[in-house]
């Protein structure tokens, strides 16, 4: 059965701009909040806040907003070696003037003044190009090497808690109790945890969107963004999270900036105030998307079924970005641009990354990998198959369509339905697991797929599958040892649990992240005993993995499963081997070792990485109920 993606039960729940109906509204109605006052005369902001000298694209379009500034005309004042003002072009909003510059090679760093005419006063503006950034260790990339942590900054930990509350914000309450409020978790919580992470063999940090959500409610998992351009000072500021990146890379950690391509929060000024009619998808009434998007590949599909698809909003709250506008496409490609190289961080995980516009999805993707090749990318892609999957990931595919994706990865969803089926209760299905990589011939690259057990937008994994420590040890060694990029979601190293009807359970706090929490599971003695051998457990493997190539670059080989057991082995050319075995089973089992001959050949023994117990006989296996084995191979 196709698994189409669920709409987050969280997602009614923002508060509509006030006066807006709560299911039906025309898309072209604007927000019944006014927007934000603005100055009487003068250039209020303009987008990129600022540039840098020496990209490897010159042209820059910046989109300049101010009361009347469309009736105006730009120039560049006198000259500015190196930098000329190619044109500029209204747009429906007088609020709103493109300006468009070419940034040669030969330019310097410095202030561009730019001059503003029109009728009353000249209006000035001195825009700032900056140096880039030279230090090869920015921008790393992420890789089948790393170990990602994925977390929601809200709901990890509070390092500072003077800026719990920000004066001026639609949101403007701190309720720990309440599963939609804000909690107070921030960037320096975050950051007092390094440590922790380390502990794991964490490579990567993946928070939820650090970005501007000024919205009324539920703004606490930043999917709603308001202000492309600024960090949501309840978590620091846009400088603190450039500190955070340094930080992290100073401690070995990467990481990874969740974005919104699709859409945008309906607080933003660029819905509150657009620049044009066409800044967002318009419908003659309120349209959600179809959430299906088989219809962009489909040989038979039906135009409706695409348009409804890509322009369709995810959410009343959620106004669809309109891509095809060349405007539009620029000034996001752009924004992203901005992000890499003004915080040097690694990587970008994509939302919703098939609801975008196909041709912008291209655009985007090579734009970025234009400027930084290193660049780590990977889109959430929640679909039913492997095929659909393998799709929106860099494949074997000829066109469809025009489109060739040019991401290097996704969120594998297939491993992670199939880790669940084979660690359920009742009816584990081993085979499923078998089934879920023998598509990767569809790939370019398999191994840059990001493979976990749960996120926040599902059940945890440890209550889907009825709180079974045993269980839950064969799926962390899944995650640690199988093809790909292995992301664990915070708490489930220490066994936090529940079910997403709705959602905000399964993004509770982390216990100890909080000054006066109860328990402090960060630590051990905060701990159940249960909790410390989940811990351990996870920590033992993840730093083995660290430490061994073998299961982060070396090639696997799977064998069908038979009667429940599920083997695979990891291996390289130096000689390594490690041999995994997953027995789904509620009673032991013995397993027939000689066809594995081929992996196993010219080794005698092995060792288990976790416990140090030897294995003595590589042809005959006794593994217990419901056990995974992960074994070092001994010549």
């Amino acid at each position: 059965m196709i698994q189409l993606p669920r709409i987050p039960t969280w997602l009614p729940l923002l508060l509509l701009p006030l006066g807006a109906a709560t299911t039906v509204r025309a898309a072209s109605e604007p927000p019944a909040a006014a927007a934000p006052a603005a100055a009487k005369s003068g250039v209020t902001r303009i987008d990129p806040t600022f540039w840098w000298v020496g990209m490897k694209n010159p042209e820059l379009q910046l989109l300049v907003y101010g009361p009347g500034i469309g009736q105006r005309t730009a120039s560049i004042e006198g000259s500015y070696p190196g930098v000329t003002l190619t044109g500029q072009q209204k747009l429906d909003n007088p609020n709103y003037l493109v300006v468009n510059l070419r940034v040669e090679a030969t330019a310097k760093a410095g202030k561009v003044p730019l001059s503003f005419a029109g009728s009353g006063k000249k209006l000035s503006y001195s825009y700032e190009l900056r140096a880039r950034n030279t230090d090869p260790s920015r921008v790393q990339g992420v890789s089948s090497a790393d170990f990602i942590y994925f977390l929601m900054p809200d709901r990890f930990s509070n390092g500072n808690p003077k800026n719990d509350v920000v004066k001026g914000l639609r949101e403007h309450t701190v309720a720990r109790d309440s599963m939609y409020s804000r909690h107070g978790g921030d960037l320096k919580g975050i950051e007092n945890h390094f440590d922790y992470l380390k502990s794991m063999g964490v490579t990567a940090i993946w928070p939820t969107p650090v970005t501007l959500n000024d919205m009324p409610k539920a703004s606490y998992h930043g999917y709603a963004l308001t202000d492309y351009y600024a960090v949501d000072p309840r978590y620091g500021s846009n400088e603190e999270y450039v500190q955070f990146v340094q930080k992290a890379h100073q401690n070995g950690l990467k990481v990874i900036h969740d974005v919104v391509l699709n859409h945008i929060g309906s607080y933003s000024q660029l819905q509150l105030d657009p620049p044009a009619k066409d800044w967002v998808h318009q419908w003659p009434q309120f349209t959600r998307s179809n959430y299906n998007s088989q219809a962009l590949n489909d040989p038979y599909r039906a135009q409706y079924d695409t348009k409804r698809y890509n322009d369709g909003w995810f959410d009343t709250t959620m106004p669809d970005v309109n891509q095809s506008n060349p405007l539009v496409s620029k000034y996001i490609i752009q924004n992203f641009i901005w992000w890499v190289e003004y915080t040097g961080l690694d990587a970008y995980r994509i939302d919703t990354y098939p609801y975008s516009e196909t041709k912008f999805l291209m655009d985007w993707g090579q734009a970025l990998l234009d400027e930084y090749p290193k660049l780590g990318m990977f889109g959430e892609a929640w679909v039913g198959s492997t095929a659909q999957q393998a799709f929106f990931a860099r494949n074997i595919f000829a066109p469809v369509d025009g489109f060739k994706s040019n991401l290097p990865g996704v969120l594998d969803f297939q491993s992670q339905g199939a880790i669940q089926d084979a660690l359920k209760k009742d009816n584990p299905n081993a085979t499923r697991l078998y089934d879920a990589l023998q598509g990767d011939w569809m790939y370019e690259d398999a191994t840059r797929n990001v493979v976990f057990m749960d996120n926040h937008d599902m059940s945890r994994v440890y209550s889907v599958i009825g709180e079974d420590l045993g269980r839950m040890k064969m799926g962390y060694a899944w995650l640690l040892t199988t093809r790909g990029i292995p992301q664990l979601y915070y708490g489930t190293e220490i066994l936090m649990k529940n079910f997403s009807n709705p959602d905000g359970k399964v993004r509770e706090d982390f216990p100890g992240g909080w000054p006066g929490d109860k328990t402090n599971k960060f630590s051990a003695a905060g701990r159940t005993a249960q909790e410390n051998e989940a811990f351990d457990y996870v920590s033992k493997l993840g730093l083995y993995r660290k430490a061994h190539p073998v299961l982060q670059t070396g090639k696997l080989m799977q064998f069908i499963p038979q009667d429940g057991v599920y083997t695979y082995f990891r291996y390289d050319q130096q000689g390594n081997t490690v041999m995994v075995m997953m027995n789904t089973n509620k009673e032991a089992k013995t397993v027939d070792g000689t066809r594995f001959a081929e992996r196993t050949q010219g080794y005698s023994t092995g060792t288990d990485v976790v416990t140090g117990a030897a294995v003595t006989d590589l042809k005959t296996f006794a593994i217990p109920a419901q056990t995974a084995w992960v074994l070092e191979l001994k010549k």
